[in-house]
């Protein structure tokens, strides 16, 4: 039997990590916090908690004023450091929240139909896997979606949960065996990326799009110069059509929309290079039209309305599943990504490097060191100032090295390993 692969839409991070399994398995993603798995009831809980989390985490982003809602932010996604190693298996106040609101009901109907149809489950929110657990029923996968999370992910007795948690990166791992989740229920399998960005075990898609990538990344070769042995082993031959062709960067705000106003700060210094040719820029809304919005006032303010559709290109959509298949052609073609640290974090494993703006959340300032670990990211810079710095970082390589050492180092296979797990 196919399991439910169910997502809560709660940011984009969870359905991101679901839709890619769901479509390899050939099922829909369950919006567990959405008709009809959840009743009217339930849905109001998951609205009010929705709410609360997207309006804190743009009032956080506010200059000077949103330093309290900073802090309530970092309040409630925070995570101990894990080091020394030691036991973190305590209950925290958010366990026990979750605790009551599994009790009042949250997730109700999802464990209805897993009761009726005996499916088994592939969560990637951690609210349906530990309703599922609460309820005694088997065949409960949870899929994590940071490189290190809080406590809330674990049940309260974390010992003896029945769980088995598929995790993005060997910390995270680490991270649940110290909150008391025992070995043999933890799997090691990276992050679900998109197939049609990754193109299988053999990586065909990602390769391709990498080859193209560090051509335009690297206009005057310094990168390529000093790594040819290894680019030749891994790639082949790079395609000498995109040499001198104008690199994209893609600006990805969040879910909740938390960083659309910095867009009044870099286009203004943009302007000159996209109209000259030398850049390409994509700005993302995803689904939200306050977002659009909010870039089309900066874009006229910038005075680059003309360059839309000529080197300047506004991505939203009406729908997420054709905001998220027009995000993964638009991924195919950038060349770097500039985003907050979150699940789009992982995606620096394509080769695509990420220029990281400032993280929402404790879990997202774990995600960049993660990356930034690995080579694969950089911090931004002065936003007034972003194409005198983007331009430089290609220049010297950096761009280009970053691209390079997040293919090396970070996991691909994640869509894959899961399979494995889940669908033998």
């Amino acid at each position: 039997m196919k399991p439910i692969v169910a997502a809560v839409d709660m940011g984009y991070g969870h359905l991101r990590a679901a839709r890619p399994v769901a479509r390899a398995l050939g099922v829909a993603v369950t919006l567990a916090d959405r008709a009809p798995t959840a009743d009217p009831d339930e849905r109001k809980v998951w609205d009010r908690v929705r709410g609360a989390y997207e309006w804190t985490s743009r009032a956080s982003q506010i200059p000077v004023l949103g330093r309290p809602f900073r802090w309530v932010l970092d309040a409630a996604t925070d995570i101990p450091h894990l080091h020394p190693h030691r036991d973190l298996s305590a209950s925290t106040q958010g366990v026990s929240a979750l605790e009551r609101l599994v009790r009042r009901g949250l997730g109700r109907g999802l464990v209805a139909r897993m009761r009726e149809t005996g499916e088994p489950l592939v969560a990637t929110f951690y609210s349906p896997a530990i309703a599922a657990d609460a309820a005694g029923l088997g065949n409960v996968w949870c899929i994590i979606t940071d490189s290190d999370i809080n406590r809330v992910w674990a049940p309260r007795e974390a010992a003896r949960t029945g769980i088995r948690y598929l995790v993005p990166s060997p910390r995270a791992g680490r991270r649940l065996r110290s909150y008391g989740v025992p070995e043999n229920r933890i799997t090691f399998t990276g992050f679900p990326l998109p197939h049609e960005l990754v193109g299988g075990a053999e990586l065909p898609f990602l390769r391709r799009n990498l080859a193209a990538r560090l051509v335009r990344l690297d206009p005057l070769g310094t990168f390529r110069r000093d790594h040819r042995e290894e680019l030749a082993s891994f790639l082949g031959p790079l395609p000498a059509e995109e040499e001198g062709r104008a690199p994209t960067l893609t600006f990805a705000v969040g879910g909740a929309g938390a960083q659309a106003a910095m867009a009044a700060a870099f286009l203004p210094g943009m302007r000159r290079a996209i109209e000259e040719g030398k850049l390409r820029l994509v700005l993302v809304a995803g689904v939200r039209p306050q977002v659009e919005a909010r870039f089309r006032e900066s874009i006229r303010d910038a005075g680059l309305e003309g360059a839309l559709g000529q080197g300047l290109e506004l991505l939203r959509a009406d729908s997420l599943d054709d905001y998220f298949d027009r995000f993964d052609e638009a991924l195919a073609r950038t060349d770097a990504l500039w985003t907050k640290p979150s699940e789009l974090s992982f995606y620096a494993a394509l080769g695509l490097p990420l220029v990281f703006a400032p993280p929402v959340g404790v879990h997202e300032r774990y995600n960049r060191r993660w990356v930034r670990e690995s080579g694969a990211g950089v911090v931004q810079r002065d936003p007034s100032a972003a194409w005198q710095w983007f331009s430089d970082w290609m220049e010297d390589g950096t761009l280009a090295g970053a691209a390079w050492s997040g293919f090396v180092r970070l996991p691909k296979h994640g869509l894959q390993r899961i399979l494995a797990e889940v669908a033998p």
